[in-house]
């Protein structure tokens, strides 16, 4: 069974296409060092509920939207080690970027699967 690592943040409206190159080199470097899939979802139906919500999670405002993403990894271990790599990659170094979103509103863990049909 894969491991996953899962994200949940807000984008500004106005930020989208910046976002969008920076994972698309994200994605990259993660794959490049052994990641199995990168994958990157711009919420399209995440309706603001009541009590719990994606765009709640995330304190979503009028002018953001909502993006969730995963990366699998083959397991525990390889995902610690590939993430070690990618942290460590200059093409990812924060100097090189102003982040499109504001990274204390993200969500994220790592998820180890039990079932994948």
């Amino acid at each position: 069974m894969h491991y996953v690592d899962g994200f949940v943040l807000a984008v500004p409206k106005d930020n989208i296409e910046a976002y969008k190159h920076m994972a698309r080199t994200a994605g990259e470097v993660w794959k490049e060092y052994g990641a199995l899939s990168y994958v990157e979802c711009i919420g399209d139906d995440v309706p603001y509920g009541e009590l719990t919500s994606f765009p709640r999670a995330v304190q979503a405002k009028e002018d953001e939207v909502v993006v969730f993403s995963w990366i699998t990894y083959p397991s525990r271990q390889a995902r610690d080690e590939i993430n070690a790599k990618v942290m460590a990659d200059p093409r990812l170094a924060s100097d090189k970027w102003t982040m499109p979103f504001d990274g204390k509103r993200m969500i994220y863990g790592g998820f180890e699967s039990f079932m994948e049909l």
